[in-house]
């Protein structure tokens, strides 16, 4: 999905490329946007999906993902596989598609492992399997906000016992939780690409295009002192 401007029709170029490359067979990609100018002939652009009665506050937020979860989506059936547009697939896709099959698969947020929480970074669902998700939110996105303030917690917490399980851990990583060095060390260690990562997940700051070239923008000085990263070169190597 991409609405806004934060993310240009690069990231859709890119995010295809990748998936494209790390992907054996044919595979359908679907971009959900409000402006295609730019996106390359082979991905599919569809209108954002519907998302009636959602304050501005929160459509343009995540909490618009929200919105794939309707019954009837662009004529999708089956699983379909969701990639935010800044991460960086590193290894193969193959088995995103076949495990654990009509299951809604994401990544254990690593900020909460002790939670029965996904990371919708990246996750596989079962397309109009749990309408409830969207015409739940949109007949009280306030309401639902304020229970759950995040859109993933939303989502683990309203689908039934035993729908949800989680990717192994090795294939989904966090550039910012797992691969970016500790205190000191960030000052002049480059962080590392596991061997057997797939798919490396860049959730707040930094971006991709930042952390490349060593930029983490922080607005106060002195969270300088914390929130540094060194260039890292495996990111414009795999970001393509």
């Amino acid at each position: 999905m991409k609405w806004g401007t934060r993310y240009g029709p690069e990231y859709v170029n890119r995010l295809y490329a990748m998936a494209r490359r790390h992907t054996t067979g044919d595979i359908r990609f679907v971009c959900f946007t409000d402006d295609g100018n730019g996106i390359v002939p082979d991905v599919e652009i569809q209108p954002l999906p519907d998302f009636p009665g959602v304050p501005d506050h929160l459509a343009v937020k995540p909490w618009r993902k929200l919105s794939l979860w309707q019954e009837n989506l662009a004529n999708m059936q089956g699983d379909a596989l969701f990639l935010d547009l800044d991460v960086i697939i590193t290894g193969s896709l193959d088995e995103f598609f076949t495990y654990e099959p009509g299951k809604f698969c994401v990544i254990h947020n690593w900020t909460q492992p002790t939670q029965k929480v996904g990371n919708t970074s990246v996750f596989r669902f079962p397309i109009g399997k749990y309408p409830h998700i969207y015409d739940d939110f949109v007949a009280n996105p306030e309401g639902i906000y304020q229970k759950y303030r995040i859109e993933q917690q939303y989502i683990s917490g309203e689908l039934p016992a035993g729908a949800q399980v989680f990717w192994p851990g090795s294939w989904c990583r966090s550039f910012k939780e797992e691969l970016l060095p500790r205190l000191p060390m960030r000052w002049w260690q480059v962080p590392q690409l596991p061997a057997d990562a797939r798919i490396v997940v860049f959730h707040g700051k930094p971006d991709p295009d930042e952390a490349a070239v060593g930029q983490w923008p922080v607005k106060k000085a002195w969270k300088k002192i914390y929130k540094t990263v060194r260039p890292t070169p495996w990111i414009t190597q795999h970001w393509q």
